[in-house]
């Protein structure tokens, strides 16, 4: 088989490896969803003087409107306009036909055979069915796609189809590929998506797929659980976490390789903690990249720098990544491609992800998570890096669902608590859990001071650790 690209960064993966040459394409969605955008960019990705598009518009808005709309996007050159890519208007053939779709298919074919285009497209084809009743367009979409197929001529259909038309009509039963666009209302922010509903020649991506229009025109952001990243990196030896006293409660440091999950509420600690554990990779000359959701990375400079640590440094030298992704402008899908686009490289090896919690509240797609986390964990583990991701708990509580639900996909879990001492407030830590190693099971108080954290000693006769009611040590130890 012959392939086309479609020219739109991610929906060739989506759609098995691109566009068959001669099948049949339709792009169907409600009105403003992206799919006149769409056609044009693979239009004008695949035109050339040789072999160019056609593109027939049916009784949608005037070719010199849609001219002028396309000239906000990158991949729009209008010198190309005639010679590369043709707009010819369909409506009077389709309105003077009296339902009888025959001279539609004759011209295209007369134009077909006079210039051996590569597509042929037709915009918006769901008007037809106020000018023919279902027995004539099936008659014509048969001929017309029959013909093209035997020219190698690739048929694209735009649409004003909700999804559940694309279970119905001539147009869908003859299609080769079925791709829907829709656009919904997602707090914060609306959200755009791509689903590939049939894909006849190739093993295509299921699932709903991010999709962002912008000045370059359309991107597709394939969903991460559709993905094969293969079989995960094994934990090997240990790596220093950077924090003193926690790798001698962690039975030797933190598993090359492994996922930590950091639990605690607010002000417990939990990016001091980060910060310590990407300085440690900077210092030993390792590539870090930091994901996080609210502090910029000026804040993060600032916070860090309170503690003696300098990130600037090896930002400006390539070797610490910072990617800061408003909570307002979250998407799984197209952090997941954030993530995997910065591993790239080859040379991260400490990933830090502050806040899941966060994360999963702003993403609104909690019933996802779980396997969404599955995914990203075994990409960034494929790319032999060490994943530590900080999640948020109640003041004396568990921590906030579905991240909860999400604990059993990390090799190490470390609980950060307040603990009621009997002078003070003071924080404290323990290890939840290692897989496959032997770890403390005490709780140790935590101490943060202007050189960042320590692990110090083991609180004793401390009450409610599993209740989930507030910590409290109820006898004075020396020192305490």
């Amino acid at each position: 088989m012959k392939w086309l690209t479609s020219g739109v960064p991610g929906l060739d993966q989506v759609l098995g490896g691109g566009i068959v040459a001669g099948s049949a394409l339709v792009l169907a969605g409600d009105a403003g969803t992206g799919k006149t955008t769409l056609a044009q960019q693979i239009s004008f990705a695949n035109a050339a003087a040789e072999h160019p598009v056609i593109y027939y518009t049916a009784l949608s808005e005037p070719n010199a409107k849609l001219v002028t709309h396309l000239e906000q996007f990158d991949f729009f050159e209008r010198d190309r306009i005639g010679s590369q890519v043709e707009f010819i208007y369909l409506g009077e053939l389709i309105t003077h036909g009296n339902g009888d779709m025959s001279a539609v298919v004759a011209e295209v074919m007369r134009k077909v055979l006079e210039a051996e285009p590569v597509i042929v497209a037709i915009d918006n084809t769901a008007t037809l069915r106020d000018y023919a009743d279902e027995r004539e367009l099936r008659r014509a979409f048969y001929d017309l796609s029959g013909q093209l197929a035997y020219a190698g001529v690739t048929l694209l259909l735009v649409g004003d189809y909700p999804l559940a038309d694309t279970q119905m009509g001539a147009e869908f039963a003859l299609a080769d590929s079925i791709v829907h666009l829709a656009y919904e209302a997602h707090e914060p922010v609306d959200q755009r998506w791509l689903r590939a509903v049939k894909v006849r020649h190739a093993k295509h991506l299921t699932g709903k797929h991010a999709l962002t229009i912008d000045t370059t025109g359309c991107t597709v952001f394939p969903r991460v659980e559709t993905l094969n990243f293969g079989e995960p990196t094994e934990v090997t030896d240990r790596i220093p976490s950077g924090i003193p006293g926690l790798d001698d409660i962690m039975g030797g440091g933190i598993g090359r390789y492994a996922t930590c999950a950091i639990l605690g509420p607010s002000g417990s600690g939990k990016t001091i903690l980060s910060l310590q554990f990407i300085h440690e990779g900077l210092k030993r000359q390792e590539g870090c990249l930091y994901v996080t959701f609210q502090d910029t990375p000026n804040q993060l400079f600032k916070t860090a720098t309170s503690f003696g640590i300098d990130l600037q440094t090896p930002q400006r030298d390539g070797r610490l990544i910072i990617h800061h992704v408003p909570s307002d402008q979250l998407n799984l899908d197209i952090l997941a491609a954030g993530i995997s686009q910065s591993l790239a490289g080859g040379g991260i090896r400490r990933v830090v992800i502050d806040s899941l919690g966060e994360m999963v509240v702003a993403a609104r797609e909690s019933e996802r998570f779980p396997a969404y986390m599955r995914s990203l964990i075994g990409l960034i583990r494929n790319a032999g890096a060490n994943l530590l991701v900080t999640s948020e708990t109640t003041m004396i509580g568990p921590a906030l669902r579905p991240a909860e639900e999400s604990m059993f996909l990390f090799h190490n879990v470390i609980m950060m608590r307040y603990v009621e001492l009997p002078d003070r407030i003071g924080r404290a830590l323990n290890v939840l859990k290692m897989r496959n190693s032997e770890h403390s099971t005490q709780l140790h108080e935590l101490h943060i001071g202007k050189h960042g954290m320590k692990i110090e000693r083991p609180l004793p006769n401390v009450s409610g650790a599993l209740g989930w009611s507030v910590l409290r040590a109820t006898v004075n130890e020396p020192g305490v």
